[in-house]
């Protein structure tokens, strides 16, 4: 009785640990996370486990931060150098195109700070890296931007998305 005891507490331990990584299929959120700590998101093909709403130190170690802004609503053009710099250098000539409710994406758009929505996405340096019937995408491109980490000074990451 004993030992199916303890059999029993590590099977149901290395359950609880184990859970598909970010970008990986699923048709339920238990497919992606039995812990209930990832979702499953069935707009993606074939699924897509994910984390909704992270932060910049809140994904996996194969994930990063995205931030995806609705491509259809992006505004105005603008210079995501010079939007709303402030420098000593009076030659340094800062530039308002967005408004105060929008930010400049490195796309070279202005978008609204309300339409953000951030999600876990998995990383990737090429095509080879994603499951069939997705691509490497770089932030910076159809809305989606890299959410700035203070640890990884890089602005541009690659994350596994569903080919277009």
């Amino acid at each position: 009785m004993r030992t199916e005891l303890l059999l029993l507490l590590l099977l149901s331990t290395a359950a609880a640990a184990c859970g598909d990584a970010v970008g990986d299929s699923c048709s339920t959120n238990v497919d992606c996370s039995s812990a209930g700590d990832r979702i499953c998101d069935t707009a993606q093909t074939g699924g897509y486990c994910t984390v909704e709403g992270c932060d910049a130190n809140t994904c996996p170690e194969e994930a990063a931060c995205v931030r995806f802004f609705p491509a259809e609503f992006l505004s105005a053009t603008c210079n995501p150098t010079t939007e709303d710099i402030v420098s000593p250098d009076p030659k340094v000539q800062a530039t308002n195109d967005c408004i105060s409710s929008e930010l400049c994406l490195s796309s070279g758009y202005c978008a609204q700070r309300t339409s953000e929505r951030r999600f876990c996405m998995k990383t990737c340096s090429s095509d080879g890296d994603c499951r069939d019937g997705y691509e490497c995408r770089k932030t910076g491109t159809r809305g989606a931007e890299a959410l700035p980490d203070p640890t990884k000074p890089t602005t541009q990451v690659g994350f596994c998305a569903q080919r277009l």
